[in-house]
């Protein structure tokens, strides 16, 4: 059985920065495409960055620019790096392998002065 687990939430202020990380557990697991996705109290969860198995990437436009995504070394954890942070980023973000379907948690991200 693979787990994937969260971590690097809490709280920031406006303009601070987090780096998330996604580590799968369990039965060897080896990532292909790697997501986030983030939700917000009230509003349903959205996707905000992909990475492929060949290192390509795309980006909610809303985080373009700011958010990378990234795979570790060991191919076992994936992270997202989280830059110029606004309220608006606040929300639980859950990693996703979504060549086999497999979920986090997910982590609490506040984003408040």
């Amino acid at each position: 059985q693979v787990q994937l687990v969260e971590s690097g939430g809490g709280l920031v202020e406006p303009g601070g920065s987090l780096r998330l990380s996604c580590t799968a557990s369990g039965h060897t697991f080896e990532w292909k495409s790697a997501a986030w996705h983030r939700q917000a109290p009230g509003k349903q969860r959205e996707w905000v960055a992909l990475i492929t198995q060949s290192g390509w990437t795309n980006y909610l436009s809303a985080v373009k620019g700011r958010f990378a995504i990234s795979r570790g070394s060991d191919n076992n954890t994936v992270y997202l790096q989280m830059n110029n942070l606004t309220a608006e980023d606040s929300g639980v973000y859950y990693c996703q392998a979504p060549a086999q379907g497999y979920w986090g948690q997910g982590t609490q991200v506040t984003v408040s002065s």
